[in-house]
């Protein structure tokens, strides 16, 4: 029986040398034999580009050049791992390498979200993959989760905790009653936030990611320009305890669903039942929840940033490339789940039509006939109170808190009931509100 010929190495050239990129280096250092069994061929560091070398791994015996171009034009590689954040000099990096030949792997959800409609048609075009299972929750399989795990479903809907920063601050405030202030300070000491946090705790990143899955769920184009964004800046220590109180935690989720009149696209904060295990993930980890109509309800869990936990990620897409290095273009699984013109042109809703509850919590003057009030306005805009807590005032205090649960309305009727109970001579300040999800 003639021997089986070994398939040539794979030919990687890594681009960007942070957190992400050292700790993709060193993993394949380590977990080297595992993934040549696991792949069928070896994987080889052929060049890294990157602006400067990073102690926390051994470049030395690695071809390293100053000019990430240089691999994006180095003929003996194969696939270019993109890993320098960003969207204006990563877009063009990703596209001379498409250009090239060369097969892609990123993890880089702003590209992806922002760039990824144009970049999949030149890659298709070009007979070339781009993976990027590393852009949405670190380590956690959701991109192939969606793109082939689930491909027998139709997807009804996805929430998920996908910022470790915001997650971390909602937990201190719980947990530890701290202030928003507080828990960013104490997030930006540990190194989970940044010192300008606001891709985090204001949604922009949970937004890029959002619209990436929601894209492979609901087989519609990439639309970051879409989704409705509100940061967790703005909760405060009193509405986690009533949350609380309402038997709710208080989450930052980005969710997707499909309705008959199209997809919902937003990243909020949201009060969802204490007994949901998405409500227990805490700290920096994260979490997606995806209901299919046929397997129902999955949950995906696990760290959604850090050096190696991405890490496994890219190594995970560059031995998917490897594997059909050989195959056919239309062979591979494309990089939208579909081919581009099997995609939907599915609206999205603007926010003003998504339907859901909501809390409200109102400062209200200690006079007779105020909750008279705000209930007809509720009313007369469709809208039923569900629950209610209503405390005594504090001694020598004036305003007493109320906190509403309301029924499903339509965010157009809940914003003009809003409107008209601030403008009430009873009422003091802003209505906070806050969505709330039975994810059920």
């Amino acid at each position: 029986m003639p021997a089986v010929e070994p398939q040539r190495p794979v030919r990687i050239g890594v681009c960007g040398l942070g957190t992400v990129g050292s700790g993709t280096i060193n993993v394949l250092a380590r977990n080297g034999n595992e993934v040549a069994a696991r792949c069928g061929r070896s994987v080889v560091i052929e060049q890294v580009g990157a602006r400067r070398d990073n102690p926390d791994c051994d470049t030395s015996e690695l071809d390293v050049t100053r000019d990430i171009f240089d691999v994006a034009n180095n003929p003996n590689v194969d696939i270019l791992v993109e890993l320098i954040g960003g969207t204006t000099v990563a877009r063009e990096l990703v596209l001379v390498a498409i250009e090239n030949g060369k097969h892609v792997v990123t993890a880089n959800k702003a590209l992806i979200a922002e760039h990824g409609n144009e970049l999949f048609e030149l890659a298709a075009q070009k007979g070339v993959t781009i993976a990027y299972e590393a852009a949405v929750a670190g380590g956690i399989p959701i991109i192939k989760s969606l793109r082939e795990g689930l491909v027998g479903n139709r997807i009804e809907w996805l929430a998920g905790i996908i910022n470790g920063t915001g997650n971390y601050i909602l937990t201190e405030m719980r947990e530890k009653g701290r202030s928003f202030d507080e828990a960013l300070v104490q997030a930006q000491a540990l190194g989970y936030a940044e010192a300008d946090p606001t891709f985090d705790v204001e949604g922009i990143d949970a937004a890029h990611k959002l619209v990436i899955m929601a894209s492979l769920a609901f087989t519609i184009p990439l639309a970051f320009d879409k989704v409705y964004t509100e940061g967790i800046s703005r909760i405060c220590p009193e509405d986690i305890r009533y949350a609380d109180e309402l038997g709710y935690r208080i989450k930052h989720l980005g969710i997707a669903r499909r309705t008959e009149q199209g997809v919902e696209l937003r990243v909020h904060p949201t009060l969802i039942p204490q007994r949901r295990l998405i409500a227990n993930v805490n700290g920096v980890m994260n979490a997606v929840l995806v209901n299919g109509d046929a397997v129902g309800p999955t949950l995906y869990y696990g760290a959604g940033a850090g050096a190696e936990a991405t890490a496994s990620a890219v190594i995970a897409d560059i031995v998917d490339v490897a594997r059909t290095l050989d195959a056919k273009p239309d062979q591979r699984v494309p990089a939208a789940g579909v081919a581009l013109a099997e995609q939907g042109d599915t609206l999205v809703l603007p926010e003003e039509e998504v339907v859901t509850s909501y809390y409200l919590r109102i400062s209200a003057h200690d006079k007779p006939g105020v909750m008279s009030k705000v209930a007809t306005i509720c009313s007369d805009q469709g809208i039923s109170i569900e629950a209610l807590i209503q405390h005594e005032p504090v001694d020598g205090e004036e305003l007493v808190p109320v906190v509403i649960l309301t029924s499903r309305a339509r965010e157009a009727c809940l914003r003009e009931a809003v409107a008209q109970i601030e403008a009430l001579d009873t009422i003091e300040g802003k209505v906070v509100r806050i969505r709330v999800e039975s994810l059920g």
